[in-house]
């Protein structure tokens, strides 16, 4: 069975400042099928970012569904993720889908995915999802432990290290910060 990998996906919370970055990067085995592909949006009138790793259309899929939640809760984050969490593991159709999401505010962030996880970062306030997760997790919190670097600055550091080492991740860059 062929399958989709990519992706890198980096959150850093630091002075009040929240960023999330992507890269842009889709792959299809061994073979690079976009560069630019947008894989960090806002929701909740714009102060909620959401960030998907894992197949293009199951994380586009769960961000909707996740906007219908954030709605349906009055933009209470916590309690829209709780729910998204809940229907994505119980949910028969909802399980198929090969995804991973990173979203978060101003004051608080998640990691949830299909199996059921939903998990808030350590106190360092920095999440990372997909194939470069690992690399830009390290950078991050490197740079955050030995830098007065802001999250942006952060974030846009880690990612291009990522993009150094992982195949998976390219130099292309979404950002976005609260």
């Amino acid at each position: 069975m062929n399958s989709f990998s990519a992706t890198t996906i980096l959150m850093v919370r630091r002075d009040g400042k929240t960023c999330m970055a992507s890269d842009g990067q889709v792959t299809f085995n061994n073979t690079i099928i976009k560069a630019s592909a947008n894989k960090v949006k806002r929701a909740g009138k714009g102060q909620v970012l959401v960030g998907f790793a894992g197949g293009a259309a199951d994380g586009l899929a769960l961000y909707s569904r996740f906007e219908a939640k954030l709605d349906e809760f009055q933009g209470n984050l916590e309690r829209a993720v709780v729910e998204l969490a809940k229907d994505w593991r119980t949910d028969r159709v909802l399980r198929q889908l090969q995804a991973q999401m990173i979203v978060a505010d101003q004051q608080k962030s998640f990691f949830v995915s299909g199996n059921g996880d939903l998990m808030q970062p350590d106190e360092d306030g920095i999440l990372a999802i997909g194939s470069g997760a690992n690399f830009a997790l390290a950078a991050a919190r490197a740079l955050v432990d030995h830098t007065e670097m802001s999250a942006v600055e952060i974030v846009s550091k880690a990612m291009k290290i990522a993009a150094d080492i992982c195949v998976f991740t390219n130099h292309q860059l979404t950002l976005e910060e609260l």
